[in-house]
């Protein structure tokens, strides 16, 4: 059987991370995705919100299912076994920031990392710029999955 993973932050998770999941299990028995601890950023939302959002997201997806990681993906990969990380880009910056990523991960724990396109209608779907829309009072709906804009609305309305 195999195992791939989609890591990421998913704050918040958008059509475009689905699009990616959905054809990792095309090519996979199952797919983890994993949201990822990440020191370097700040969420807007919190861990255990961004993993209920995700499963929300994939409920209706066979052989998917969703965990939060919080160390080196690397050590993910070695401990679930996985064959593969799979990693959406939509353009040459995705490239730039997931190649050396990508190296660091084969030569830490042996796997490798399929890159898949994204699809050219989402390009510009980000969760960055989401969140940026978000903030400005502009509507999300058409960005993210049922539920997601509820969430960043109201973790905006926290923050305020």
């Amino acid at each position: 059987m195999s195992l791939a993973v989609c890591p990421g932050s998913f704050d918040p998770v958008t059509l475009g991370h689905l699009d990616v999941i959905r054809r990792a299990r095309s090519m996979f028995d199952e797919v983890v995705v994993v949201v990822a601890h990440n020191a370097a950023k700040h969420p807007l939302l919190a861990v255990d919100v961004r993993v209920a959002l995700v499963e929300g997201a994939v409920a209706d997806m066979t052989g998917v299912t969703v965990t939060s990681w919080d160390g080196l993906l690397a050590d993910f990969l070695t401990r679930s076994g996985a064959q593969a990380v799979v990693k959406g880009l939509r353009g040459g910056a995705d490239v730039d920031a997931e190649l050396g990523m990508a190296l660091l991960n084969r030569h830490l724990s042996g796997v490798e990392t399929v890159f898949v396109p994204g699809d050219g209608a989402l390009a510009h779907v980000a969760s960055s710029l989401v969140k940026d829309v978000a903030r400005h009072g502009g509507s999300i709906d058409d960005l993210v999955p049922p539920g997601v804009a509820a969430a960043v609305s109201a973790a905006l309305e926290e923050r305020a």
